[in-house]
């Protein structure tokens, strides 16, 4: 019976968390916020905008925010750029359940290398990450120039710029949603 509670209260306080935490940004405050993690990204990867000059496209989620304790969930908004323009804003929302514990703040970049990949990002409103196109989490040391690796992937996620600790072992379902932020 104190388990049932505890986890009741865990679900209030992490919806509490996600319902809080899904900032309204602007269009303006959503690219400001792309730039800034752009910039961080830039400075702390060797050759990281030349990668990305290369890709065909990629969208940044400049403020990921993950909690969880046997339940969790994330939340971020951002952009998707092509050519260094805007096309898109999107939101990514996931939610786990296993043995995890911890919060966590942590800027994401997920780098379209093919033309399929991001044509099928950008035609699908409610896009969730499946088993015809995974995403290779990208491994490399800053000795490494990242514009001559190639990760054999369709779409290349770089974590950076993380604050927090997390850890889990769990089952996670992401999803990425087209959002219309106001124009301010």
């Amino acid at each position: 019976m104190k388990t049932l509670k505890y986890v009741s209260q865990l679900l209030l306080v992490l919806f509490a968390f996600t319902n809080l935490t899904l900032a309204d940004d602007s269009a303006r405050e959503i690219d400001s916020d792309v730039n800034g993690a752009l910039s961080v990204f830039y400075s702390e990867v060797n050759g990281g905008k030349n990668y990305l000059n290369k890709a065909k496209g990629y969208v940044v989620f400049p403020d990921v925010k993950e909690a969880g304790f046997f339940f969790g969930g994330k939340y971020g908004e951002g952009a998707l750029r092509v050519g260094d323009i805007t096309k898109g804003y999107y939101s990514i929302t996931s939610a786990s359940m296993g043995f995890q514990m911890g919060a966590q703040t942590y800027s994401l970049i997920i780098a379209f290398t093919s033309d399929a990949a991001l044509k099928k990002f950008m035609n699908d409103d409610d896009w969730e990450t499946d088993i015809d196109f995974n995403i290779a989490m990208a491994d490399w040391n800053n000795d490494e120039e990242l514009d001559d690796i190639d990760f054999g992937s369709n779409m290349v996620g770089f974590v950076f710029d993380s604050k927090g600790m997390m850890g889990n072992f769990s089952m996670e379902g992401t999803r990425f949603e087209r959002i219309t932020p106001d124009l301010d």
